[in-house]
């Protein structure tokens, strides 16, 4: 049966990720510890290269003390090192080698090639290209200073340097993977963070919007009782009916679909208005797009506009008439349609007189205004009132 990919991700690391867990380190242990077999030539000479005991013995403490240091910075490639710390064991390393070369012989010239394999694995390219090539050339004048090494240096130049300069290719690769893991990490927290703002700006324009309403017609339905129950039932109904409504487009804005729509948004803002006692002057259709086209995306911010501004004009505003236009215009970049809602309430976003504040509602708009390449401006419009100006762009089309 075919492992499956969490059991592969328990059972073997991933390339630049430090183990988890014992198994990962166990099997990242055994595939380093492969490449050992190439000092069976050492452990030869060490067996059967008619050493005294205690040449045996020392010789043995040097190789296992080695062999100890080089697992140590192999094993550790995927965390970031102190430089000066792995100069440092890097010069134990080389020490070591050249010491036993020079006292049990050329068979134990093999390990320099173990310490360009670990200089090109520890050390950031700007330092292992110089540290493969340094322990290169200490590689070559030991070979020469030892009785017949020159004979082996043939054979162990080439694997040092392939050796220590693949490693330096590992290396980066491996820092590569690590880098790209983190940033892949980092897209995913920004686009759950975009997905939160998404979700907060939809509830709070679907919400404003509703509550409003069900308020305003709760306030009228209490002073319609007792005196005209028939009309405060109809004031109960609409409740109901905007109730309704609010929970399908909670749902819908839950699930990503919504996409509110200009028409839709000037039928509820007739709606609102009315409730409100505010006289409503509203456009009846949309008007013609002779130089472009609006997309969606662009529709549904200046809808979101609409539903926003009207909900200030009946929660804050205190006006008694809202006038809203839709206009095509020509810009230096092109073709916009623009959105305006004007009240002549002293109480607007900003204040009495005062300029707009950028709470929650204007700071989403202008984000979704910004995202489909429009604009947003709201201020006082004259001694009185508020006025609210929203742009988006129109594709070029042939338009209608």
């Amino acid at each position: 049966m075919a492992l499956t990919k969490e059991h592969e991700d328990r059972d073997f690391p991933a390339i630049g990720k430090v183990p988890e867990n014992r198994r990962q380190k166990t099997v990242k242990a055994l595939w380093i510890s492969i490449w050992l077999f190439y000092l069976s030539a050492p452990v030869t000479d060490l067996i059967s290269g008619g050493h005294s005991l205690g040449v045996r013995l020392l010789g043995g403490l040097g190789l296992a003390a080695f062999v100890a240091w080089y697992l140590v910075l192999v094993f550790r490639t995927a965390r970031q090192m102190p430089v000066r710390r792995v100069l440092i064991s890097l010069a134990v390393l080389a020490a070591q080698a050249t010491i036993l070369s020079l006292t049990l012989g050329r068979e134990w010239l093999v390990l320099f090639v173990y310490v360009a394999i670990s200089s090109g694995a520890a050390l950031p390219a700007e330092y292992s290209r110089w540290t493969v090539l340094g322990t290169t050339a200490l590689l070559a004048v030991t070979a020469n200073a030892v009785p017949g090494g020159t004979a082996y240096l043939a054979g162990l130049l080439i694997p040092a340097l392939m050796g220590g300069f693949a490693m330096v290719g590992i290396r980066a690769m491996i820092r590569t993977t690590m880098e790209l893991r983190e940033a892949r990490a980092t897209v995913a927290q920004l686009a759950a963070n975009e997905e939160r703002l998404r979700m907060a700006r939809d509830l709070h324009d679907l919400l404003g919007h509703s509550l409003s309403l069900i308020t305003l017609k709760s306030e009228l339905a209490g002073r319609m009782l007792p005196g005209q129950p028939e009309a405060a039932a109809q004031q109960v109904a609409d409740i109901e009916r905007v109730s309704r409504q609010a929970l399908v487009d909670v749902r819908e804005a839950v699930s990503g679909y919504r996409r509110p729509t200009l028409p839709g948004e000037l039928a509820g803002a007739r709606t609102a208005l009315a409730a409100a006692g505010v006289v409503a002057d509203l456009p009846a259709d949309l008007p013609a797009e002779p130089s472009g086209e609006l997309p969606e995306e662009a529709e549904s911010a200046l809808a979101w506009s609409l539903r926003e501004a009207v909900t200030n004009v009946v929660r804050h505003s205190g006006a008694k008439r809202c006038r809203v236009t839709l206009e095509t215009r020509q810009t230096l970049d092109g073709p916009v349609l623009e959105l305006t809602v004007t009240d002549d309430g002293p109480g607007g976003p900003g204040g009495p007189a005062g300029p707009a504040a950028p709470g929650n509602g204007l700071t989403g708009l202008t984000e979704r205004l910004v995202a489909v390449g429009g604009s947003l401006s709201a201020g006082p419009a004259g001694r009185t009132g508020f006025a609210l100006t929203a742009r988006v762009p129109l594709a070029l089309g042939s338009g209608s």
